[in-house]
């Protein structure tokens, strides 16, 4: 089957079987197309646990589905691509936080929501890019343990008087976006306005106009009067920006920008996952309970 043919069959398949297609802002366009939803991680997460329907289709990676299936126990979450993982993720184990607490007794512990549901299961709360400061500011005590990411870190510690003590982990993507790639776009594109994401570097973050989560970007996008933005985060959220803002150019400020997981999975994956109903994701029952406690910490404030 052509690319047209995929996508009319994953249509009409995921409509005959009930299901829900969601995606990730960084997903191939092709994916984009046939989603019925496209946002970032939690958001996607809450949407799949507010949808009527049954069975779910998560193309992301795997710390999403799993805090989808967190978020909606009764629903079946599928993944087209099982070994689409995070980098980032895996920089951090549930036994590596533990051993870090320990180190440090007392202190609150924040986790990325970019985490495993083992580790979620470790931390006192969870954060996301765009409320990682209203997190830190609403815990007791002057110093907060911080993980994986030391970017959003470091990010979160310009707009707080807490002490942050970070773990030493990154996206890989966010991370390689230098300085330089920003300033080498401005001047080729020097009526623009530039938007990084908070995991980005903090010499990237200090040369920027704003910054924002991808959820933010979109939002941003419409509202926005610019005609040309330079974005800072991995390129794949320009296909939805550029769809939904036709009279706006976009430019990615690392052409390079690139997640290789996010874009493992393919239309070929999602029909084999609604034909076959794979690979289905599941949490164990008590490292479900827990890091369900610290997600809905961080939703009720």
């Amino acid at each position: 089957m052509n690319t047209e043919e995929l996508k009319k069959r994953i249509i009409r398949l995921k409509k005959d079987k009930k299901a829900i297609i969601i995606a990730h802002n960084y997903q191939i366009g092709d994916i984009q197309d046939v989603a019925d939803f496209i946002g970032d991680s939690l958001g996607l997460s809450q949407q799949a646990a507010r949808v009527k329907e049954d069975i779910i289709v998560f193309c992301g990676v795997h710390f999403m589905a799993e805090t989808a299936a967190i978020l909606a126990p009764e629903k079946t979450i599928l993944m087209p691509e099982i070994k689409a993982g995070c980098p980032m993720a895996d920089m951090i184990t549930a036994e590596e936080l533990r051993q870090w607490k320990h180190s440090y007794p007392g202190r609150r512990v924040v986790c990325y929501v970019n985490t495993t549901a083992a580790v979620k299961a470790e931390c006192d709360i969870c954060c996301t890019s765009s409320n990682a400061v209203k997190v830190v500011n609403s815990l007791d005590g002057d110093e907060i343990l911080f993980a994986p990411d030391k970017n959003l870190a470091a990010y979160a510690a310009r707009h707080t008087r807490k002490k942050i003590i970070p773990w030493d982990g990154y996206c890989y993507v966010h991370n390689t976006i230098r300085a330089k790639d920003v300033r080498e776009k401005r001047a080729l594109h020097p009526e623009a306005e530039v938007w990084v994401h908070p995991e980005c570097r903090p010499e990237v973050i200090d040369i920027a106009d704003k910054v924002l989560s991808t959820g933010g970007m979109v939002r941003e996008a419409r509202a926005t009067q610019k005609k040309v933005v330079i974005i800072g985060t991995e390129k794949g959220i320009i296909y939805r920006l550029k769809k939904e803002n036709p009279d706006k150019d976009f430019y990615p400020a690392r052409d390079q920008a690139f997640c290789s997981n996010m874009k493992k999975t393919d239309l070929k994956k999602v029909l084999r996952s609604l034909e076959e109903m794979v690979h289905r994701v599941d949490v164990p029952l008590e490292i479900s309970r827990k890091a369900r406690g610290a997600i809905e910490k961080m939703v009720a404030i």
